[in-house]
């Protein structure tokens, strides 16, 4: 069995979300900054008549902030059935991971974020981290994404 991954890039890291929780792969864009949210909640967008919250995953994952350049990318997907925007460094390719090069995350990795680590794929000498997108976004937070979301409709 094989499972397809959208690949995308925070800093020198390969990390893979299941192409079926993803909507799209968008250029970036300006972002309304709403006040009174988590710093990685960078704002929302009106993406073809939909206001969607944008979160950004190096500000959630603690790795230091990166200027927007011409790679930077949103993906738009699907989150605890709400729809969002994950900024991310770059997306690199949509790839078939077989099952077999599948393992579970080591133990050492501890804290909150081992939480979102599904698994780690081993593909052609390198290491792509899994996300469990549903579980990114704690209840709390998608709460505050839906109110920053109405309250600029």
């Amino acid at each position: 069995m094989a499972t397809q991954q959208v690949v995308f890039r925070l800093d020198n890291e390969s990390y893979g979300v299941a192409i079926m929780k993803v909507y799209g792969i968008e250029k970036f864009q300006e972002i309304l900054k709403i006040p009174n949210t988590p710093t990685y909640i960078e704002g929302v967008i009106n993406l073809r008549g939909e206001v969607l919250p944008i979160y950004n995953l190096r500000k959630k994952f603690n790795l230091e902030e990166k200027a927007v350049d011409g790679e930077t990318k949103i993906i738009i997907t699907k989150a605890n059935d709400m729809q969002v925007g994950f900024i991310v460094d770059s997306v690199s390719e949509i790839i078939n991971i077989e099952d077999d090069v599948i393992e579970e995350a080591p133990k050492i990795i501890t804290g909150i974020e081992r939480k979102y680590i599904r698994s780690i794929a081993k593909v052609n000498e390198r290491m792509i981290i899994l996300l469990d997108i549903d579980l990114i976004l704690s209840e709390e937070e998608l709460e505050a994404a839906k109110e920053a979301a109405v309250s600029t409709m």
